[in-house]
């Protein structure tokens, strides 16, 4: 799996059916997801990291904020609550027209076109808070380990990164088949027997090798939280960074 193709594989996608893709579940494809219930989500995902950063003494309220793979906006415009402006950027064109569509921050929220493997748009310490949730893990492993030190290097002195990594698949059934069949032959049973529009992708990378390249950057990884998701059937960790004064 390339860059390129995850770029084609969400713009497929986000031209297809952004919000189910954005978030999966149970009756929502087909356009099902209701417009509030989606923001909804997203603001209650943005509380409880609130919580946990707050419980760490971190701030829990921003000058500026990046939404890495921020798609329709669901977390951005939760995140335009607590900032002065959050920038989203995405790889997919149809969904950053959707988190546009959808924007009601005040203009709070401007949503960045960013197709390339890194952040290069944007200077050091650009931002306060870094945000990624359910994205890292649709990216190629290569990629991933790209992006993580330009997370810390886009970071200001003193701020803070949640980021959202895919760690292992279960030991279920379904997890059984992520860990031993090709990547391409379960997009390929996606797209033919589950009826995707595009392969959604998913990769492993183990919390020693999270830890090695935040720490590589020169941030440093404050808590991690590890969970096992029963609809995903992989277990996910997320990880709160802060970068030194």
């Amino acid at each position: 799996m390339s860059f390129e193709e995850v770029r084609r594989d969400w713009t497929l996608l986000g031209e297809s059916d952004p919000l189910w893709a954005v978030y999966v579940a149970p009756g929502k494809r087909g356009g099902r997801w209701d417009v509030e219930q989606f923001l909804a989500l997203g603001r209650a995902d943005v509380a409880a990291e609130r919580a946990r950063l707050a419980e760490l003494g971190r701030p829990t309220s921003w000058e500026r904020a990046l939404d890495f793979g921020c798609g329709a906006g669901r977390l951005s415009q939760a995140l335009a609550e607590h900032a002065g402006s959050v920038v989203g950027v995405d790889v997919s064109a149809p969904m950053l027209a959707t988190a546009r569509s959808l924007d009601r921050s005040g203009g709070r929220c401007e949503f960045v076109l960013n197709d390339a493997p890194d952040l290069r748009r944007f200077a050091d310490g650009s931002f306060d808070l870094v945000y990624t949730a359910l994205v890292l893990q649709h990216l190629p492993r290569p990629v991933i380990e790209g992006y993580l030190p330009e997370f810390v290097r886009v970071l200001a002195p003193g701020g803070t990164g949640v980021l959202h990594c895919s760690t292992s698949p279960l030991w279920t059934v379904k997890g059984t088949i992520w860990r031993l069949a090709p990547s391409r032959l379960i997009g390929l049973g996606q797209r033919l027997f589950l009826g995707y529009p595009a392969p959604m992708r998913m990769t492993a990378l183990p919390e020693r090798r999270v830890e090695e390249l935040v720490r590589a950057a020169g941030g440093t990884v404050l808590s991690k939280r590890a969970e096992d998701d029963r609809s995903t059937h992989w277990r996910l960790t997320t990880y709160v960074v802060g970068k030194p004064l």
